[in-house]
């Protein structure tokens, strides 16, 4: 059928890297096709791969009957002992080789067809085989070409797509230029395996710097979060496993040489570099540099942080369109509530008048209050009696008192606010 059929047999399975037992099943597939294209639909036959011969073989089977009835299956007891073998008898199966170069230019042109659909189906499971365990990876192709905005990216033997949505905004790439890009995820579909990548996503952040730092790939270092506005800025928290390294200086390297690694591949995107903390307070701090925090008010119970920054910090710690304030709320997981001193001053004035307006509390007992943690009408209701009565000259009686006017005023407060 086709010159040295043994040697292409063996290097399109080298080349495609296809079991050669597929690439036969799909060449005898074929053959039965062109084989029944030429001598009907009804006729019973099989076909091999000789591999000693090294061709295609097909055989039609007949049966031996003392009266033919139907040509295409069935064979006279006569004509068998003549043609086949002597010893034929009623009933009996015989199989005749048929020449495969009898089959026409149709027949033939079909199995062509077959073989390439079962060899591309071969090729983009194995495909997939390969890659469905690479989620998580960084890989490096090269642009092949643009599809309705996505970029499909060669990677070798496969391709892979970029999104739309997981392009860095104002991105721009060349045909046959170099992409690193992030394995989000791969599928099978009917068309065949998509795998999926992405320069937008947290992880492509983190995989980044796993190659860039050993400490990280060597599990010294963790990355413990990630929050990205792809482009624009991104944040890491990192720790150190122990406690003689540092993290951040791991991650930023000689110079920022690690860390301009990583700015160079995401094309100027800024990354800030935070040291992960169990105390809460001083893990939000960080997570909003570059600016500098003075006191930070922390409420467990509703996981809220109210920040003060000095006058000329409130513009860096919230950023340009409340950039770096959101990033460091998703780094963190808590509610960030910025304020400068003035703004904090200018609250603690009106909660100073607030506490004053209850009876018995004046200037100096509010300051008091103050310094206690106690600094709203809403923090004395939610106060311990004993709190309070620590302080010199209020008695238990009259820390009861306050509580309880405190509540009756955020009661009416509360019915206010219904009715407005």
């Amino acid at each position: 059928m086709l010159p040295e059929l043994k040697r292409l047999i063996e290097q399109m399975g080298k080349d495609r890297g296809i079991d050669k037992q597929i690439i036969t099943e799909a060449l005898e597939a074929a053959m039965l096709t062109a084989a029944r294209k030429k001598l009907g639909q009804n006729v019973d036959i099989e076909a091999h791969y000789n591999d000693e011969a090294g061709e295609i073989e097909v055989f039609q089977f007949k049966t031996v009957v003392d009266k033919v009835l139907d040509r295409e299956t069935q064979i006279s007891k006569e004509e068998a002992r003549k043609t086949l073998d002597e010893g034929a008898e009623s009933g009996d199966s015989l199989g005749m080789k048929i020449e495969t170069s009898s089959f026409g230019r149709i027949a033939v042109q079909m199995a062509k067809q077959i073989i390439i659909q079962r060899v591309k189906d071969a090729e983009r499971d194995n495909i997939y085989d390969e890659y469905k365990d690479r989620k998580g990876e960084l890989v490096n192709g090269f642009v092949q070409r643009f599809e309705g905005g996505s970029i499909i990216v060669n990677l070798g033997r496969a391709e892979g797509v970029v999104p739309p949505v997981e392009q860095i905004h104002r991105e721009t790439y060349k045909r046959g230029e170099r992409i690193r890009s992030y394995i989000v995820d791969v599928k099978k579909n009917s068309k065949g395996s998509q795998i999926l990548l992405s320069r937008t996503h947290p992880a492509f952040l983190k995989a980044l710097f796993e190659v860039e730092v050993p400490e990280i790939s060597e599990g010294l270092i963790d990355i413990v979060s990630v929050a990205r506005e792809p482009g624009k800025r991104g944040k890491i928290a990192v720790r150190a496993k122990d406690k003689d390294i540092d993290p951040v200086g791991a991650c930023v390297g000689m110079r920022g040489s690690r860390v301009q690694s990583v700015v160079q591949e995401l094309r100027g995107e800024k990354i800030d570099i935070i040291p992960f903390t169990e105390d809460a307070a001083k893990y939000v701090s960080s997570a909003l540099s570059p600016a500098k925090v003075n006191r930070v008010f922390v409420d467990e119970e509703n996981r809220t942080m109210t920040v003060i920054v000095p006058d000329d910090q409130l513009s860096l710690a919230i950023g340009k369109n409340g950039q770096n304030v959101r990033l460091a709320v998703k780094l963190t997981g808590w509610k960030i509530d910025v304020k400068n001193e003035t703004m904090a001053a200018a609250k603690d004035e009106e909660n100073h008048k607030a506490l004053e307006e209850i009876a018995g509390i004046g200037p100096a007992i509010a300051e008091k209050l103050f310094s206690k943690g106690i600094k709203s009408i809403a923090m004395l209701a939610t106060a311990e009696p004993e709190l309070l009565s620590s302080i010199p000259g209020v008695g238990e009686k009259m820390a009861e008192q306050w509580i309880e006017q405190a509540g009756k005023i955020l009661d009416a407060e509360a019915k206010g606010s219904k009715t407005a």
